[in-house]
Parts: structure tokens; C-alpha cells; sequence
């Protein structure tokens, strides 16, 4: 090998590169560490130049300042956004740099539809997430969901087709509910509680809902003042309901007489059609 002029020629340049080498990165290494691309600000913007209406900047970016790690070369941008992303009504984050000491922070918020389950809110784009409750309320009470884990697009999308059925009749689903046993229970803004059971077939709900919507008023007719608590619409050819204004009398043969007005009764009985 000594005697080999070429291969010391090459071994030559190869340790002359690597030597370059390792000074580059020692000289980038440490012109990295200067205090001037130390973080000097991390500015927070709502992802689509909309107001921020949950997240406070300043609370935030607080809040959030004190786990950045690293400088503007090191920091994890990754880390960052993961952080941005466990911060209250935050949906989603996305992180940049911005020569040479700054991060810029921009911000979806959850919209919050309604609440899911017990302390939870579901928003509109079927996401649940967890924040003060307090902070969701507008000017009116939100809707109320629940359901099996991995179903809330579902019953995001079955509430938005119950608002479509039952607005003929002027009614407004309050509360939607879909059972282990994936059996559908809708409350609405009347108080009504209606009972749906399971899909049979893609067109099972729908087609009870409608069957609900044709004789409804003939039901609040013959009620008069009495409002329906309950209405079953499992069965295939009709439904039973439960009022407090309907009564069992004694003699099943004598026809019941009609609720006087302001008069209450605690006796609910259910009257199948």
C-alpha cells in the first residue's frame, strides 16, 4: 500500500474530505447556537383569517411556550403542533418557521354542535373533543348526542336528515340517541320522545319518520291540549303513544271523556293506532 501512489492519493482525499466535512458541520453546528436564533416569539393565527372565538392567543401561546424545546434550527415542529393540538378547542395546528427566531402557529377551532355523552361536545365535523361546556353556550341550549364509540359521524348525519323529515310539521330534533344496540331515539323540541329502533334497510328510519310526520297532526288533533310524551314507531302498521291527557276509564265500554282545560292528570296511559 505504501509503495501504491494511487491509493494513498485516494486515502489522502478522503481524509481531507472528511476533515472538511466535520468542520462544516461543527461551524454550522455552532453558528446555530448563537443567541440570536434563540425563540423569540411564537405567534398564534386562525388557520382559514377567521376571529378565534375559543382560543386565546395570549392564553395559548403562554401556556404552550414553556414546553418548546430547542432553538430556531432544533425545535421539533412536529412537537410543537402536537402541543398546539392537546390545547381546548383546538382542532387542528400547523407550525412553520420564520427567520430567523420566530414560529408561526396557525389555528382551526372546533365549531361545537352539541354536547356527546356526559361532559363531552360533539362539533360539526362529527369530531368529539373535550372543553368547558360553559364556554360552548351561545344563546341557546345545544342539541344532546350519544352513541357507541366510532359512531358520532353517523349520528351527525342522521340529525342532519331528522331536521330535513320533521320539518314539515315544524318539530326540531333536541336530542339524538343510538343505542348498543344500534336502535335510533329522537327528542324534540315539543318534548316529544320518539322511538325509531333499528335499520332494517336504508330506508327503515326514514320511511317511520314519514309515516310520524303524515298522521301527527290528526294525533295533536284529537289530543287537543295534551301534549305526547311518548311515541313508539316500532310497530309495522301503526305506533303507540303515551299522554298524560289520555285517560283509562273504568267501564271500558263508555268513551272517554276529553281533558278538561287546566286540568292535569299523572296517569299516562299508551294507546296503540
Amino acid at each position: 500500500m505504501w509503495h501504491d501512489v494511487r491509493a494513498l492519493n485516494a486515502t489522502a482525499s478522503t481524509l481531507l474530505a472528511a476533515t472538511l466535512l466535520a468542520s462544516i458541520a461543527s461551524g454550522v453546528w455552532w453558528l446555530s447556537q448563537r443567541p440570536m436564533f434563540l425563540l423569540r416569539a411564537v405567534t398564534v393565527e386562525s388557520l382559514y383569517g377567521m376571529d378565534l372565538r375559543h382560543v386565546n392567543e395570549l392564553t395559548v401561546r403562554n401556556s404552550v411556550l414553556g414546553k418548546i424545546r430547542g432553538n430556531f434550527f432544533t425545535t421539533d415542529l412536529e412537537q410543537v403542533r402536537a402541543t398546539f393540538e392537546a390545547v381546548p378547542w383546538v382542532r387542528r395546528a400547523t407550525v412553520r418557521r420564520e427567520w430567523p427566531n420566530q414560529l408561526i402557529v396557525e389555528v382551526e377551532e372546533h365549531e361545537a354542535l352539541g354536547t356527546w355523552g356526559e361532559g363531552r361536545l360533539l362539533s360539526v365535523k362529527g369530531d368529539v373533543f373535550t372543553a368547558n361546556l360553559a364556554e360552548a353556550d351561545d344563546d341557546h341550549a345545544l342539541p344532546a348526542f350519544s352513541g357507541p364509540a366510532g359512531s358520532e359521524k353517523e349520528v351527525l348525519a342522521r340529525f342532519a336528515e331528522l331536521r330535513a323529515w320533521f320539518a314539515p310539521v315544524k318539530l326540531v330534533p333536541q336530542e339524538l340517541s343510538l343505542s348498543s344496540r344500534y336502535a335510533w331515539t329522537v327528542k324534540l323540541d315539543n318534548g316529544m320522545s320518539v322511538e325509531l329502533g333499528r335499520e332494517k334497510d336504508k330506508n327503515t328510519v326514514k320511511a317511520r319518520v314519514q309515516r310520524l310526520v303524515g298522521v301527527y297532526p290528526q294525533l295533536v288533533a284529537r289530543l287537543q291540549e295534551g301534549r305526547i310524551d311518548t311515541i313508539d314507531m316500532r310497530y309495522s302498521n301503526g305506533l303507540a303513544l303515551s299522554s298524560a291527557a289520555l285517560t283509562v276509564p273504568a267501564d271500558t265500554n263508555k268513551p272517554v271523556k276529553p281533558s278538561k282545560k287546566n286540568k292535569t292528570t299523572t296517569n299516562k296511559t299508551t294507546k296503540q293506532i
